[in-house]
């Protein structure tokens, strides 16, 4: 599902559409986008400190999704991710 969700938000990168919020975020920028990353987090540890579970996904679910967006925004694919972590655990 990672794969897929990235696929779309590179599409969005490259053909926005003025109802797509990942458009929203990268038409607003690199500050927009790395806040969104911040305050996504802050809400998953919040959630993790008593909001029970279902929330913690719902959360980490948001943090993934903004921080897939700014690995577009970057250039960076989700290979590149996997090739590091397959490198740290050679």
């Amino acid at each position: 599902m990672l794969h897929q969700l990235f696929e779309i938000i590179t599409d969005r990168k490259v053909n926005p559409t003025e109802a797509s919020y990942t458009a929203r975020l990268f038409a607003e920028g690199e500050d927009k986008i790395l806040q969104k990353i911040g305050e996504e987090a802050v809400e998953v540890i919040l959630a993790a400190k008593g909001q029970g579970r279902q929330r913690i996904i719902e959360e980490a679910a948001d943090l993934f999704y903004h921080t897939l967006v700014m690995l577009a925004a970057k250039g960076i694919t989700l290979n590149d991710i996997e090739a590091e972590l397959r490198q740290r655990h050679k």
